[in-house]
């Protein structure tokens, strides 16, 4: 597993410092279907938008 989970997206919910991931876990889905050929085919579900 990944000790360190990056995230660039400062306006998520889960967005700390040093562009930390405090998520408990991460969902990441692809457009098409179950795999993905590079990152360009994937979203992360988990971001919330700060409120």
């Amino acid at each position: 597993m990944a000790k360190d989970v990056l995230c660039e997206v400062n306006n998520c919910h889960f967005w700390k410092n040093g562009n930390k991931c405090s998520a408990d876990q991460i969902y990441v889905v692809s457009h098409s279907g179950k795999q993905a050929d590079d990152q360009h085919e994937t979203d992360c579900k988990t971001f919330e938008p700060v409120s």
